[in-house]
């Protein structure tokens, strides 16, 4: 059974300006967290603070700008409010006064569209107290749990916790292991690192050190190495690895240094397979060698980082796609979680990242427009794979062809 990885639940904190949004946080966290302020719009842009919950434990916590923000800036900060849904595991919406309005089922259509869960919290319960038949409405209506709060009753603490405790999905605090499906006890897998001028100055990539870990951890063996180095390992040792994993920009010299009966893949398809929508990357991906000129792709990064003169969103990518094709395409790349420059049906392949820094639910609520409207997706590893020709290697640990296509392992 492969082994989970402790990850931390985001709960993501909404409502109207001034109804208590940082209050909670604070008063869940046991500290300031978040500045308070009896003025409307404190809290503008959305705030991530790692907390430990009393009950719960770790949990990432992100306050947000009113939904009910005004001018230019506010509407500014309402997207951005609007955008961070997609990213959280669990979210609290903060209404007070028994008000339920437009601006509380704007939210709500954005966590149902999402697949959010959510608690509607009756905040300032010391000044108005929740009507019943308002309550058991909106509660029978979002089938949502409703809950009456005040900071100023510390009693009303518990009962929230043990809610959000029992809303948290069990999928926010573990995901399946990367690798461990695989494996079994005492495997050797190997590792290619190169060591370029993309890799950060003494220490490896996440990729890198997020599989020597699951390796660790499901009670195998991680050999790392560079590529020049691989050949030569090989002879000297006569090791027989039980699967070879490389960096993504060196396939070919992987494919040619790994013997053919040991199984090989790249860093991005596990990341692929572990964090994004791999059944829908296997469909997309062969959708490249139907790009035509004009086509506009679109390349999703996770993080914003430093960009070098043979990045491999922004330069290696778009070059080897354009050689592969023959095609003229233009490409668009969007960092972190930023809307897009284009509506997203203007787009004929959307690739995204490897997704080492995001949350599974976060890459797939970021393909997820995409998806909804039939446009292509597909990853870094499994795009450099394909246009290198040896895709079929690269995603066979994980999948196996017959006469009728695809079928998962």
């Amino acid at each position: 059974m492969p082994k989970g990885k402790e990850i931390k639940p985001h709960l993501g904190i909404f409502g109207r300006r001034n109804n208590g949004k940082s209050s909670l946080i604070n008063m869940l966290s046991g500290q300031d967290t978040s500045i308070v302020s009896d003025m409307p719009g404190t809290t503008t842009d959305p705030v991530k603070k790692s907390i430990e919950i009393p009950g719960i434990g770790p949990v990432v916590m992100i306050d947000t700008a009113g939904i009910d923000d005004i001018g230019d800036v506010g509407e500014l900060r309402i997207k951005k409010t609007l955008q961070i849904i997609k990213s959280v595991d669990l979210a609290l919406l903060l209404i007070t006064n028994n008000t339920f309005e437009k601006f509380e089922k704007k939210l709500v259509k954005e966590f149902i569209q999402f697949d959010i869960p959510f608690i509607i919290v009756h905040n300032k319960e010391d000044i108005h107290s929740i009507n019943a038949d308002f309550k058991r409405e909106i509660s029978d209506k979002y089938k949502a749990p409703v809950i009456s709060f005040s900071i100023k009753q510390k009693d009303s603490l518990a009962p929230l916790i043990k809610i959000i405790e029992n809303k948290i999905p069990e999928n926010a605090y573990k995901q399946v292991s990367m690798l461990g499906d695989l494996l079994k006890y005492g495997d050797i897998v190997l590792l290619i690192t190169p060591i370029d001028i993309e890799a950060p100055e003494g220490r490896l990539i996440l990729p890198q050190v997020q599989a020597i870990r699951d390796i660790l951890d499901n009670d195998c063996v991680a050999i790392v190495l560079k590529e020049r180095e691989v050949d030569t390992f090989l002879k000297q040792t006569q090791i027989k690895p039980k699967l070879a994993v490389t960096d993504s920009q060196i396939f070919l010299k992987a494919d040619a240094s790994i013997p053919k009966d040991v199984p090989l893949t790249g860093f991005s398809v596990l990341l692929a397979r572990y964090k994004g929508d791999f059944e829908h990357y296997l469909q997309g991906t062969p959708k490249i060698n139907s790009l035509k000129d004009g086509d506009r792709v679109l390349l999703l990064e996770g993080c914003t980082h430093h960009v070098s003169c043979d990045d491999i969103g922004r330069v290696k990518i778009p070059r080897w796609l354009t050689n592969y094709t023959g095609k003229k395409i233009e490409f668009d790349v969007v960092a972190g979680l930023s809307e897009t420059p284009y509506p997203i049906t203007d787009y004929a392949l959307v690739i995204q990242c490897g997704g080492c820094v995001l949350t599974r639910k976060q890459i797939l609520n970021r393909l997820k427009p995409a998806i909804d409207a039939g446009v292509p997706v597909t990853n870094y590893g499994m795009t450099i794979a394909f246009v290198q020709g040896i895709y079929n290697r690269a995603i066979a640990p994980f999948v196996k062809a017959d006469e009728k296509g695809i079928d998962y392992i």
